[in-house]
């Protein structure tokens, strides 16, 4: 097991996944499973607090489970977001406070590479201002590259449809990585690490690997501040009719980060 270097005087280069819910790093694992095999220190930070300590604790254990079925120390997983206030769901309307806890967490597990955060894509208004928050902490700790990976988005579909995994073409380029057939099975089988998402994932799962099935592939893409400067795409998001958030609040919230410190 890959183990997390927390008490080394001198930390290591490390690729950091920025969050917002515990579960989201499902959606990343063929690129955990290669920072894993190229033997680099990985940590994972999560965003948003919840509304009873029960439901964080268990969602976080979760998490900690998913992580040790592929070998990564579970102790790589740091809830940020714990009594913040800043609770699933409303991210753009605290993102000052958010952004304070996760630039003091990330500051003190060393020297950052790369950045994996969710897409900015219009799914999940969390998953867009941590793609935002991570975009900014890069530029502030040096430029470090960040990397999305797509949870799920709606351009051009109607009512409560969405795509899954399944990376917007105003996003960029599109980078490619091939995975066996015992590398799909193990990644299928895992969301039943989750049982408390049951319902979320009932849904999203077979959207994903519908995508995966067709594409054959794992795609990703980087992201760039002068993406986030724009709208995740054409038309209502996913978050918008689903979830009542209007995409001017997003925005307003992203804009306001440039006055945080």
């Amino acid at each position: 097991m890959v183990t997390c270097p927390a008490r080394a005087r001198r930390k290591p280069m490390s690729t950091v996944y920025v969050l917002a819910h515990f579960d989201d790093e499902y959606a990343a694992l063929p690129l955990i499973l290669r920072e894993r095999a190229e033997g680099r220190t990985q940590h994972f930070v999560y965003n948003m607090d919840y509304r009873t300590k029960a439901m964080a604790e268990t969602r976080f254990g979760e998490t900690r489970r998913f992580l040790q079925r592929f070998g990564i120390d579970p102790d790589c997983a740091h809830h940020v977001g714990r009594d913040t206030g800043v609770l699933d769901g409303g991210l753009y309307r605290d993102p000052a406070r958010a952004y304070a806890a996760l630039k003091d967490a990330v500051s003190r597990l060393g020297p950052v590479e790369r950045f994996v955060t969710t897409a900015w894509e219009g799914g999940h208004p969390d998953h867009d201002l941590g793609a935002a928050m991570t975009v900014r902490l890069g530029g502030e700790l040096g430029g470090a590259t960040v990397e999305q990976v797509s949870l799920y988005n709606s351009p051009d579909l109607p009512w409560l449809f969405y795509h899954g995994a399944s990376p917007l073409p105003q996003g960029g380029p599109v980078q490619r990585m091939a995975l066996s057939g015992p590398d799909w099975r193990r990644w299928a089988i895992s969301v039943v690490d989750y049982p408390s998402q049951t319902k979320t994932w009932l849904g999203l799962w077979p959207a994903m690997f519908m995508t995966f099935a067709r594409q054959r592939e794992f795609r990703w893409q980087q992201l760039t501040a002068e993406r986030v400067a724009e709208r995740p795409h054409a038309g209502p998001l996913f978050y918008e009719r689903m979830f009542k958030v209007p995409y001017e609040a997003v925005r307003a919230a992203v804009d306001a980060l440039g006055s945080v410190g």
